[in-house]
């Protein structure tokens, strides 16, 4: 059996520019080499170099639209392994880059495609204490139910090879959130339902996310979850809540 190269991940990611765009990627868009040389702080012409390092890695794509380059994490597997990474990074390293880069979006956003922050944990400890989720084997098992309807989720008929829903860790909350088809449906329709929005403007641009009037509602209706939602809202308050 093949060893993994540990070795090759680990000389992408010790670098503290690569692991500022790598960052940056964690949004789930693409973003061209000057875009991620600014969130760096470095050089076009750095940033080209350690662009190719994260490609040869396996952690980064690079795809030609027009006259464009763009650059996105390699599938949501990175960012997953991203996110737990930063949970257990030193606080004083990637723990302080990632709040940095955070911003005030640490309450709630987005983890490469699905929900993160102490609003994701909130709304997966109240689906596991309902018995609408449990865990088995290291993942997440839905069990039917109205909510999942409700949540936006269609429950697929037969297991397949990728879990459904995965288990995430959190970096913020040191918890699990849903990640994997699960959580991205919930995310999107959050999205669609105008229960979460995404701000254009300000340090929360980009992976942050608001919870609105209507989310509050439908939260706190079918998880129980007004403490959580309400302790979000107060961190990042709406005009419109």
């Amino acid at each position: 059996m093949a060893t993994p190269r540990f070795d090759i991940i680990g000389q992408a990611i010790s670098d503290a520019s690569r692991t500022r765009m790598l960052c940056e990627l964690m949004e789930g868009r693409a973003f061209t080499n000057k875009e991620l040389a600014a969130a760096a702080g470095i050089t076009a012409q750095t940033a080209t170099a350690h662009l190719r390092l994260l490609q040869d890695a396996g952690l980064v794509l690079a795809e030609r639209r027009g006259r464009c380059v763009y650059h996105r994490l390699a599938g949501p597997e990175v960012a997953q392994a991203l996110e737990s990474l930063a949970a257990i990074a030193p606080r004083d390293s990637l723990y302080r880059a990632q709040r940095r880069k955070a911003g005030g979006l640490a309450e709630v956003r987005s983890c490469y495609d699905h929900l993160a922050g102490p609003l994701a944990v909130a709304m997966t400890q109240a689906l596991l204490a309902r018995g609408a989720l449990h865990e088995e084997n290291g993942g997440f098992v839905a069990v039917a139910g109205p909510v999942w309807a409700a949540l936006g989720v269609t429950l697929p008929e037969r297991l397949g090879r990728t879990p459904f829903a995965r288990p995430c860790l959190d970096w913020t909350e040191r918890k699990l959130h849903i990640a994997g088809p699960m959580g991205r449906q919930i995310l999107s329709h959050a999205l669609t339902a105008g229960w979460l929005c995404r701000p254009t403007s300000g340090p929360q641009r980009g992976r942050g996310l608001e919870v609105t009037g209507p989310g509050k509602r439908a939260l706190q209706d079918l998880l129980g979850i007004g403490g959580a939602v309400s302790a979000v809202c107060a961190a990042h308050p709406r005009e419109d809540a």
